[in-house]
């Protein structure tokens, strides 16, 4: 019974590898084609998803405590990416509502802030990126 559980805990680890190779991929290249690279900020989530690939990388080599608290950290800066990503731009799109609705206030201007032209949660995606990691770490970890 223990050789069956071992094999479904590397076929899950397989998965959760396979979704988070694709979850990196697909949101640094939607980050290229929306050129969410012309300031300095906007080239923090691409950053991060580099490093998370690294590191990724390093601990696919080797896996001791050191890559393991490698990658914890950067999926930790990862995620915290996503929240000020989504800060910055709920901001932006605050400024952008009381600029074009002055006397706008309350819930009214949150709701047309989180629904404006940027997509005030959109930056969850890191946040979601860095979970998956993080399983893929409890599952090495559990294999042990």
């Amino acid at each position: 019974m223990q050789r069956q559980e071992h094999t479904i805990g590397i076929r899950i680890n397989k998965v959760i590898l396979v979704a988070l190779l694709f979850m990196m991929a697909g949101t640094a290249t939607e980050l290229y084609l929306l050129d969410h690279y012309e300031d300095t900020l906007q080239l923090i989530p691409i950053l991060c998803i580099a490093a998370s690939i690294l590191a990724l990388f390093i601990l696919f080599i080797k896996k001791t405590k050191w890559t393991r608290s490698l990658f914890k950290l950067v999926l930790a800066l990862t995620a915290l990416s996503g929240v000020y990503g989504a800060f910055l731009h709920l901001q932006a799109n605050y400024e952008f509502e009381l600029e074009m609705k002055p006397g706008a206030k309350g819930w009214d201007l949150f709701l047309e802030s989180l629904s404006g032209a940027l997509p005030s949660l959109a930056p969850g995606s890191m946040i979601v990126l860095a979970l998956i990691g993080y399983s893929y770490l409890l599952l090495l970890k559990q294999q042990q």
